[in-house]
Formats: C-alpha cells, sequence, structure tokens
C-alpha cells in the first residue's frame, strides 16, 4: 500500500478552497448523491477519498489523505477541471484500497476514470527488473495520455507532491524517485510548458541528487539576494519610464530570479564558477500587444548596449510546447550581461501555466478540454513515443528513447512548404526525413538544404529548409547508424534491417529454440495458445515475430523460458512443460556422499574431452559420447553431432556443482560471432567490455565488406552460463552491435 502505515482517524486541516468548496453541498446526503453540478462531483471525490484512507499514514506520520488534497489543489491553481480535481482526490484509490477501477466509473463517471486509471500504477504485476516495471509503467501512461492529455497533468501533480515531502523516504528511494523526476517529469513539464511545475521539479530532484552543490548555490545566492534585487529595481523604473515616454502601455516590469538547477547547469555547462555567473536574474517585460513587443524590444536595445548573438524571437518562432516570447541579452548599468524577456499577458499565462493555460483562462469560464487533440503539431513527441511502443522491446532502450526525445534545445528547421519542423540537435537529413515519416526515410536517397545538394550526413542548422528525395527502390544503409543523431532514427533503420533479413531471423530462432528443448513436440509447443500468450506478454503479435526476436537477439532464450513458466505457475493449466534456461541450472547431486574434484561427475577415472562442436559450459545439460581412442567426448544437449549416436555410446554426465573451489574457478572456451556497425575502434570497445569483467580472450578476428555489417569472431574463456549472460548483456549495451550469437569452433 505504497508504504503507509494503519492507525486511527485523525483530524486534519483543509485548505479553504476546499471549505467552501464542502459548505456549498447540501446537508442531506443523499440528495447530495444526486445532485450532478461541478461542486458536488468534487466534494463527493473528497469524501469518498478521506473515507477510504481514513486510519492511512504517510510515513511522515500526517494522515494520508493530506496527500490526495494537495494534489487536488495544484490542480485546482491550474485551472483543472471538476473532473481533475476529483482524479487529484481519487489518484491513489484503486492502487492502496479495494475500490476497482470500474467502481470508480460507476460513482463518478468515465472521465474520471480515464484520469484515475492513466494515473495508477502496475504494482500489482511482478516484473522481472526495476527497469521493466518502470518501462510498462511509462508505456501505459502515455497510452492513457494519448487518449487525453489531462493524465500526465495529474500526475505531474502527483510527482511535484511526493517531491515536496521526500524526506522522510530513504536515501536510496529519494535519489531513484529524484532521478526519475528529472529524467522523465521535469522534461514533460517542460513538453506541456507548465514552467512553474518545471522549475519545482528540477530543483527538488537536484536537492537530493547532489545535495552539496544544491546547499551551496542555494547559500551563494541568498548572500546576494538584496544587491541583486535592488539594480534590478534601478533597471524596472529606467525602463518603465522610457516604455511611457515610447507610448507602451507596460502591464508589469519586474524581475525574476533564475531557479537553482539552471544556474548548476549554466555553471557545468560552462566550466565557470558562481562569481563569473553574472545573469542570475532576468527582467520581464508585460505588453498588450504583439506590436508593442518589438516596439519594447527596441527600447530595451536603446537604453542598454546588446550583447551580439544573445537575441532571440520565440514569438515568430514558438518553442514546442507554444512558448513564445522575445529574449535578448543586454549589457546593464552595473556593467554585467541582463537577461530581458518581453511579452504579451497571454504569452506569460501559457509560460507559466502551458496547456494548462488552455482551461485556467478560457474566456467562456468553461472547462471543456475536448478540443485539444493529440493529432495537434505541439503534441508530435508524444505521438512519437506511441509509435515507439511497437518498435521497441526491450525497456532499458525504451526509457532511453524517451529521455532523448523529451529535451529540450531542438533545432527549428522548414519544409519546402514553410512547416516548422523540430529536431534534436546535432540531427542530419536523415533525421528529418523520419521525423516527416517512416516510409520518407526508408527511401530516402539524397537532400537538398536551402536548394543545394548536400550528403545526407550534413547537420542541420536553424532556418534551414530541407528537401528529402526519395526513390522506391531506395532503401536505408547501415551506415546512416554512424551519424543519425535521434533515437527515432536509429530504431526505424535497426527495425527495416531486422524486418529485410527477417527469413534468416525465424530459421535462427527456431534453431536457438528447438536446441533449447528439443525435436519432439516442438511444433506443437509453438502453435500451443501458451506460446501466443508468451509472445503477447513479451509485447510482440503473434510466434513468428516472437521467433524471429529471439533470431536476431532482441530477446533471449531465458526470457522466453522465463515468461512460459511464468504462465504455468500463473495459470496452473497442463501447459508443455519446457527445460530450465541455461542461467538457472538444475543442480544434480553426486552420486554418492564423496565430494568429487572432477568438474563432471560421471566421467571419474576416465579419459575425457569437451566437444568443440558445441562448447558445453557449467549451467548447461550435457551427454557423454563414448569414441574411439579419444575417451569420453562431453556434448550440450540438442547438439547435432550426438542426435544419431546409438544409446550404448551415450553415457549420462553432469556439471559437478559441488568440487572444491579451486575447480570452481575453472574456465572453459566459447566462441562467439558479433555483427557490428563497421567503424573505427568498434573492437576496441568491445575488449573494453570483456576486460572490465576480467575476460580472458583467446583470439578475436574482423571480417569487412563494402556497406555490410563487421563480423566480429571472439574466443573466450568463461565460467559458466551466467559470466556468458552477463557478457552478451554488455555487449549489447553498445549502440553499433546489431546482433550476437554463439558458434562452436569446429574441432571435432
Amino acid at each position: 500500500m505504497s508504504g503507509l502505515l494503519l492507525n486511527t482517524p485523525v483530524d486534519i486541516t483543509l485548505p479553504d478552497w476546499l471549505k467552501d468548496c464542502l459548505k456549498k453541498g447540501t446537508a442531506d446526503k443523499a440528495e447530495e448523491e444526486r445532485r450532478s453540478d461541478d461542486n458536488d462531483l468534487i466534494c463527493r471525490a473528497f469524501r469518498f477519498a478521506y473515507d477510504l484512507h481514513d486510519g492511512q499514514l504517510r510515513k511522515s506520520g500526517e494522515p494520508y489523505i493530506c496527500h490526495p488534497v494537495a494534489v487536488a489543489g495544484l490542480l485546482r491553481d491550474l485551472g483543472g477541471s471538476p473532473a481533475m480535481i476529483a482524479a487529484g482526490f481519487l489518484h491513489d484509490v484503486v492502487e492502496d484500497t479495494d475500490v476497482t477501477i470500474e467502481e470508480i466509473e460507476e460513482r463518478f463517471g468515465a472521465e474520471v476514470r480515464r484520469l484515475v486509471e492513466g494515473v495508477t500504477k502496475l504494482s500489482k504485476i511482478n516484473f522481472k527488473t526495476k527497469t521493466e516495471g518502470q518501462a510498462e509503467n511509462f508505456r501505459r501512461m502515455f497510452m492513457s495520455m494519448a487518449q487525453d492529455i489531462r493524465v500526465i497533468v495529474v500526475k505531474l501533480a502527483d510527482r511535484l507532491h511526493n517531491m515536496r515531502t521526500m524526506e522522510v523516504m530513504s536515501e536510496e528511494s529519494r535519489r531513484r524517485n529524484a532521478q526519475e523526476t528529472r529524467d522523465i517529469f521535469a522534461p514533460l513539464a517542460n513538453r506541456l510548458g507548465i514552467w512553474r511545475f518545471k522549475w519545482e521539479l528540477e530543483d527538488l530532484a537536484f536537492k537530493y541528487l547532489e545535495p552539496e552543490s544544491f546547499r551551496q548555490i542555494q547559500n551563494l545566492v541568498a548572500e546576494k539576494r538584496d544587491a541583486r534585487e535592488d539594480r534590478l529595481k534601478k533597471v524596472s523604473d529606467t525602463l518603465r519610464t522610457r516604455m511611457v515616454e515610447a507610448g507602451i502601455q507596460c502591464t508589469d516590469v519586474s524581475g525574476r530570479p533564475k531557479h537553482l538547477y539552471s544556474i548548476y547547469q549554466k555553471m557545468q555547462r560552462q566550466n565557470k564558477e558562481f562569481n563569473e555567473i553574472y545573469d542570475l536574474a532576468a527582467l520581464r517585460i508585460i505588453v498588450n500587444s504583439n506590436e508593442e513587443c518589438y516596439r519594447a524590444l527596441a527600447v530595451v536595445h536603446d537604453a542598454f548596449r546588446p550583447i551580439p548573438g544573445r537575441f532571440k524571437d520565440y514569438i515568430g518562432l514558438p518553442k514546442p510546447n507554444r512558448y513564445q516570447s522575445l529574449h535578448t541579452g543586454v549589457i546593464g548599468p552595473w556593467g554585467r550581461p541582463l537577461e530581458v524577456q518581453i511579452r504579451t499577458l497571454e504569452m506569460h499565462r501559457i509560460a507559466e501555466y502551458g496547456i494548462a493555460a488552455h482551461w485556467k483562462y478560457k474566456e467562456t469560464g468553461g472547462s471543456n478540454f475536448t478540443h485539444m487533440s493529440t493529432n495537434d503539431d505541439k503534441f508530435t513527441w508524444l505521438r512519437q513515443l506511441i509509435e515507439w511502443q511497437n518498435d521497441l522491446k526491450d525497456a532499458q532502450e525504451y526509457l532511453e528513447s524517451i529521455k532523448d526525445n523529451l529535451f529540450e534545445d531542438d533545432v527549428y528547421v522548414f519544409t519546402p512548404k514553410g512547416d516548422v519542423v523540430p529536431l534534436n540537435p546535432g540531427s542530419t537529413t536523415v533525421d528529418f526525413a523520419y521525423r516527416i515519416h517512416s516510409e520518407v526515410g526508408n527511401h530516402c536517397s539524397g537532400a537538398r538544404v536551402n536548394g543545394k545538394m548536400v550528403p545526407l550526413s550534413t547537420r542541420l542548422q536553424n532556418g534551414d529548409i530541407v528537401e528529402i528525395l526519395t526513390q522506391k527502390n531506395s532503401h536505408p544503409s547501415l551506415h546512416w547508424l554512424n551519424f543519425v543523431a535521434t533515437s527515432a532514427a536509429k530504431n526505424r533503420i535497426k527495425q527495416w534491417y531486422k524486418r529485410s533479413r527477417r527469413e534468416e531471423n525465424i530459421a535462427r530462432g527456431r534453431e536457438l529454440l528447438e536446441k533449447e528443448i528439443g525435436k519432439n513436440g516442438f511444433e506443437n509447443v509453438l502453435k500451443s495458445e501458451p506460446m501466443q500468450a508468451v509472445a503477447e506478454r513479451c509485447n510482440y503479435q503473434n510466434v513468428e515475430d516472437l521467433i524471429a526476436a529471439l533470431g536476431y537477439g532482441e530477446v533471449t532464450l531465458n526470457l522466453l523460458l522465463n515468461r512460459w513458466r511464468e504462465l504455468v505457475r500463473s495459470q496452473e493449466t497442463n501447459v508443455i512443460p519446457l527445460p530450465l534456461p541455461s542461467s538457472s541450472p538444475k543442480r544434480e547431486a553426486p552420486p554418492s556422499s564423496r565430494i568429487s574434484d572432477s568438474p563432471i561427475l560421471g566421467v571419474e577415472g576416465l579419459m575425457y574431452h569437451l566437444a568443440g562442436c558445441c562448447t558445453p559450459i557449467p549451467g548447461e545439460k550435457i551427454i557423454g559420447v563414448v569414441t574411439r581412442g579419444r575417451g569420453i567426448t562431453i556434448h550440450r544437449h540438442g547438439c547435432s553431432n550426438h542426435e544419431h549416436i546409438e544409446g550404448e555410446r551415450l553415457i549420462p554426465v553432469t556439471w559437478n556443482f559441488n568440487m572444491e573451489h579451486n575447480a570452481r574457478s575453472l574456465t572453459y572456451p566459447v566462441n562467439v560471432q558479433i555483427e557490428a556497425l563497421d567503424r573505427v575502434g568498434v573492437l576496441k570497445d568491445i575488449l573494453s567490455k570483456l576486460t572490465d569483467q576480467c575476460i580472458n580472450v583467446r583470439h578475436a578476428s574482423v571480417k569487412t565488406a563494402t556497406n555490410q555489417p563487421a563480423l566480429i569472431d571472439l574466443g573466450m574463456e568463461i565460467r559458466d552460463t551466467a559470466q556468458l549472460e552477463q557478457v552478451f548483456t554488455q555487449i549489447k549495451k553498445l549502440s553499433d552491435i546489431l546482433n550476437i550469437r554463439r558458434v562452436g569452433n569446429n574441432e571435432e
């Protein structure tokens, strides 16, 4: 129950807005239940949440209901609709009580249900890793956002209050939540333009991730606050007078201190000390119209010397989150730089509240949100995340793609028709092509930038006009992966490469699975309903897609077999049993109580050697084969070289898991083949990963061909299957790796 404690009910102090709301309700509870106005929805949601959370305490010792009340208050301050405020009260009841989501809909309607369901954590599903669980939570959250963007606003309010009250949590929990907040939720608030949420989330994450730096900057900012405010007041008075003389009506001229994390970022980015950072505050000028914004800019530049290269026009070219303002840097009267922001009142509202400004300041006074569609251009980033749901099966890769796509500082380029396309810094014409559409990228044959033909690797700059040339027979090149900057383009190129070799990948996947479970009943297993369920659990539409993914390394054999066993345990059906995965060997006891020093039981006193065709290692099922003149050859179960050998030549053997410590330190030869992008240093990076794990490399060779992936053959010394699995995991983390598989050394 989210770390809740049980205790007797405790009275709480309600905020004034909620007290007023409750007073407007009627004394007759039955009559109140029948009412359907906005105030009634909020009151019923609060009372329902209060009753359900009664007796629950947060780790701080305060009544748990304080948290949903605070979340509802944040949503109210943003101008949220009654349904949003109700969702703020109810967002934890499904997770922390016995109430079902269906009951939420029955009591409060489909709109509230949709919002509550979107922010409810998947706490009742047991994921294999925290990363997998986190990725699945975000997948569900983004799908809910696609249906109703307000889901993320409720989630942001929930996260903000949790971050405000995180002092009582363990240090590990604080750091984990702070990192997630910095990586995901603060950038999401920025994408939605909710600046007042964004800066506080960043500062709170900064507080827990770098506490010493946070306290240092906090103290330094406080020491110079009085002098800074005095300087800003003098500049404000000067500009206010100049504006009046120019006939410009200023709603406000005031200073705004920069938040602590932005100061810290600037110090890190520019490698400067605190006393070298001059623009610790910005001056904001609010006027009545766009035309007055540009007139006010002229007044500022006339009063103070402008700094070259520090002017940005976000009115003519708004940010993707719809932020608009004029930014300019000038030299203040004290000889130091000063940032000045000029905007209208409506622009200021959008800067503060972002997407929430659409309902907070709607002239009709209503809160209808249905006109905000995720098909709008400002939600391109969200549609991109939804598309990746089907493309990226690996949890870590999906999380990294989310982070890459959420950060700001985009480059703005234009299509030949004048449409603005925001891209990540460093993006190329190929990134642009894939941003337009996957098929445009897949059939890209050339590009023009500002009317001139350029290489596809050309980095795009702000204001470039880009035209993509396509041909029906053109297709992606693996070489593109060496220069594209966006995760979307990289993943599309890899997906095309994998699909283009689908038949080969399916054959390889079938071979891997058949070797593990044997030929008997193999086809029946593939066609069974449980295997289809396993495919869906791994986010694939059918078994063939799953087998293809196994073939090109997107899914590991152990993951597939573990999913099968989870299905057996959860459904308790007569599912065809599969063998244990190699990373979880069945440890059989030796035939006698005497502890043998031989690594293999069943061949004591006999000459034996490991088969070079399959190179078995501890943790894998093995079988002994009597040979002429060479004693006993140890094969892996399923090795094709012993399938047709007479039964009398086969000897049952097992690995000795009870041998002495010095014997357990033995290593065994394993050969692998790696497909990787052909670039300078790729072999060095792979060998570095192996060195970090103290893996001895026996031999290494590289084969290359024009416009083809490099084939790297490695011979290593490995202790057991667990270490081999770890090696595969570390190598796959390198972005240039396309596939890795185990091969024999053909010594038989």
